[in-house]
């Protein structure tokens, strides 16, 4: 028996050897592809026969099969962190390849492994911006010296700093028109979607319940009020590992890649509502959303989105909500399970933003959702122990938006935030926005969008 479990184990290990090998391979052909020539160099396909004479990356290159990974040797040193599909936010300074190394998982990879949920077209009346710009010296160095791809200010109603990634660095394969991921930004957008079903009378209210919805009936969320879903005080904690707030303690699985229907089936079948402490998680954003298709239909929603992003917003690149990774894998768990992940520009970052801003100042009915949401917020029982940064700064939390960033307890300052350094900060009160897009969290938040927010000019 014990030769055969040590023969399984050496199959297995061979397996996953060869499947990072491959994986590797591709991320040598996209450093080669994107000429980043310091990493890799061709030993064979450049040099030899046919492909000597052929333009690189030319249709008749590929023809010839001169793009052959056997062709290209890597030259770099990267940190996979034992296979993890982001850089742990603890490491202070990933050296230079490795970001590359991720960015190229985060645009090329780990999202195709997904599904497509749904399309939301581009418009064709997108929304412009207004500039006044201005060189800013401290965000010029930190585009230079960290993992940030983007960084825009918008007050008075322009857009007065737009910093990319230079072309040294980053600039070469993030541009304005890549779409990156949303992470935990996609929860606040979440909830601006539903403040616009609540609006259009698909939802009843923040303090209507859970009781009409067959799929989660038998768990804890059934009938609960859609404040305390929102405000992440729904009982959960105890399915939630304590050590990841991203798995489910008994299975320890990720419930981001999960269908509805296969999370009620199993690991919160005849689950129990268990206290009223905050406990952030990424499952309940998606329960949100697809309760929202329960609610509409599949076409009601996208008729939805595309009331809000296409027609309102004005978005000017196509933007991609993601679909659970299970939907695709068995019919059992049913179809169409949406995640709260959105796959967009750096402009449409702030497009979004801008709008929640106007419906604050102009107190349209989305208008009143926000700030209903900044009275029914609720303080966060969590002990961080960093504090310079935008998920945990905050020390409240209303309708999937941290709230109340330090020095600012008394202001209308919404911040979201996800993964990895995205980030958006809005000042109702002053106008203000901030976003950030970046690899890593190795920035200074602090100072180049706590301190611009909370100080201004």
């Amino acid at each position: 028996m014990k030769k055969l479990i040590i023969i399984f184990l050496s199959l297995l290990l061979s397996f996953s050897a060869k499947a990072n090998d491959n994986h590797l391979k591709q991320f040598d052909k996209w450093l080669a592809k994107n000429q980043f020539n310091q990493f890799v160099k061709f030993v064979q396909g450049q040099g030899e026969g046919k492909c000597k004479s052929l333009v690189k990356y030319s249709n008749h290159w590929y023809y010839n099969k001169c793009d052959e990974s056997k062709d290209i040797v890597p030259n770099y040193e990267i940190n996979t962190y034992n296979g993890r599909s982001e850089i742990p936010e603890e490491v202070k300074k990933p050296n230079y390849e490795t970001l590359l190394y991720y960015f190229w998982k985060y645009t090329n990879r780990n999202w195709n492994n997904n599904p497509k949920y749904t399309d939301i077209k581009a418009s064709q009346n997108p929304s412009k911006f207004k500039y006044d710009l201005r060189d800013d010296e401290i965000i010029k160095k930190q585009m230079q010296k960290t993992a940030l791809l983007s960084y825009l200010l918008f007050e008075d109603g322009k857009i007065v700093i737009d910093e990319l990634s230079p072309k040294d660095k980053f600039g070469k394969v993030f541009t304005n028109e890549t779409k990156y991921h949303s992470q935990s930004v996609g929860k606040s957008f979440a909830s601006y979607i539903l403040g616009h079903a609540i609006c259009k009378g698909y939802v009843g209210g923040i303090d209507a319940q859970l009781n009409d919805w067959p799929l989660i009936e038998n768990t804890l969320y059934h009938n609960q009020k859609i404040i305390d879903l929102i405000n992440m005080k729904a009982g959960d904690k105890k399915y939630f590992a304590s050590t990841n707030e991203f798995s489910n303690s008994k299975f320890d699985y990720s419930v981001t890649n999960r269908t509805i229907l296969s999370l009620t089936m199993n690991e919160f079948s005849n689950s129990e509502k268990s206290g009223t402490k905050w406990n952030y998680n990424n499952l309940l954003p998606h329960l949100i959303l697809n309760y929202i298709i329960f609610k509409v239909g599949e076409d009601g929603f996208q008729n939805l989105l595309n009331d809000i992003f296409i027609e309102k917003i004005g978005i000017e690149n196509d933007i991609v909500l993601v679909a659970a990774e299970q939907s695709k894998s068995s019919d059992d768990y049913g179809k169409g399970t949406t995640t709260s992940t959105f796959l967009l520009t750096r402009y449409d970052y702030l497009r979004i933003a801008k709008a929640m801003l106007d419906d604050w100042q102009s107190d349209t009915c989305e208008g009143k959702y926000l700030k209903s949401l900044y009275e029914r917020k609720v303080k966060k029982n969590r002990d961080y122990r960093d504090k310079n940064h935008g998920n945990n700064n905050p020390k409240s939390y209303g309708g999937f938006f941290h709230l109340e960033p330090s020095g600012m307890k008394k202001r209308h300052v919404f911040v979201m935030d996800g993964y990895g350094g995205q980030t958006l900060m809005i000042d109702f009160d002053k106008g203000r926005i901030v976003t950030t897009l970046a690899i890593h969290r190795d920035f200074n938040w602090m100072k180049i969008a706590h301190s611009v927010i909370k100080k201004g000019k």
